[in-house]
């Protein structure tokens, strides 16, 4: 793909950060408000696929993106596994909060180890999405005519 006219490209450079931004907020607030990890993940794929769409990518590009998103996808599966797992250990059952209760209600701070599951989750919603963009984006090189 080579991308798309100057205009596009502009104007996602623009919403694309804000798209970013609003990610990282539904990931961040998830256990005050509606969203958390699995919708903050879709938000930032979102994000990442509306930018390359806008600017266009290569053969090589597209590989080397498959596969880091798949590393991402098995780490953020993996992080979430640690944090259930550490659970066991500190509070003595499965996904125990790893964190003493403090901080004023509503706040992030009052959440415990949510936060983290919701970024782990995050990463690995993420990834995951962003690998079936490439796939579906990438079938022109798959299947020549």
């Amino acid at each position: 793909m080579s991308g798309m006219t100057p205009i596009v490209k502009v104007v996602a450079r623009i919403v694309g950060g804000f798209v970013f931004l609003f990610g990282c907020y539904v990931i961040l607030y998830g256990h005050l408000s509606p969203g958390g990890g699995f919708a903050g993940g879709a938000v930032l794929a979102a994000g990442f696929m509306l930018l390359r769409l806008a600017f266009g990518t290569t053969a090589k590009q597209e590989k080397s993106t498959s596969i880091s998103s798949s590393v991402f996808e098995s780490t953020g599966g993996l992080m979430f596994l640690l944090i259930a797992i550490l659970g066991l250990f500190v509070g003595g059952y499965f996904f125990a909060n790893l964190f003493p209760s403090f901080g004023t209600p509503g706040l992030l701070v009052s959440a415990g180890s949510i936060p983290l599951a919701n970024i782990a989750i995050a990463i690995k919603v993420g990834a995951a999405v962003i690998s079936v963009f490439v796939l579906l984006a990438s079938t022109k090189y798959i299947f020549k005519e």
